[in-house]
C-alpha cells in the first residue's frame, strides 16, 4: 500500500487536494478539462497504479473519479494543498460520510500535532 505515487515528477499522495487535466478527444474535436479533488485512495503495484480523487459537486453530492497513473489521456497534476503529512493509511474511505468542514478540521490537528513534534 503506498502513500504516494510520481507522475511526470510530480509526487502526490493520499489526503492531498490535487488538480487533474485530462484531454478528452470527441470525435474530430480534442478538448481539456480540469478534475480538482482529494486523493482518497491508490492501488496497484509497480506500474499498474491508479488513484481515486473525490470532490463534492453540486447540491452536495460526492463525485469520484479513479485514474490509472499512466493513462495518456492525463496531461498533467498539479499538486493544490498538501493533507498527506497526518495520513497513516492508504485509504481514506472514511471521509466520504463526513461534510467539508469536518475534513478540513481533521487535517488542521494533524498538522499543527506534526509542527509541535518538530
Amino acid at each position: 500500500m503506498a502513500l504516494t505515487i510520481i507522475h511526470n515528477n510530480i509526487e502526490f499522495g493520499v489526503g492531498d487536494k490535487i488538480k487533474v487535466f485530462q484531454k478528452i478527444i470527441e470525435g474530430s474535436k480534442e478538448r481539456s478539462t480540469i478534475f480538482e479533488g482529494q486523493v482518497i485512495s491508490i492501488r496497484g503495484k509497480q506500474g499498474n497504479h491508479s488513484f481515486v480523487v473525490r470532490k463534492i459537486g453540486s447540491g452536495k453530492i460526492g463525485i469520484e473519479k479513479i485514474y490509472p497513473l499512466e493513462s495518456p489521456t492525463i496531461e498533467k497534476v498539479e499538486v493544490v494543498k498538501n493533507g498527506r503529512r497526518g495520513v497513516k493509511s492508504a485509504k481514506l474511505f472514511y471521509i466520504r460520510n463526513k461534510p467539508p468542514k469536518e475534513i478540513e478540521k481533521i487535517f488542521s490537528r494533524n498538522v499543527k500535532r506534526m509542527h509541535k513534534t518538530s
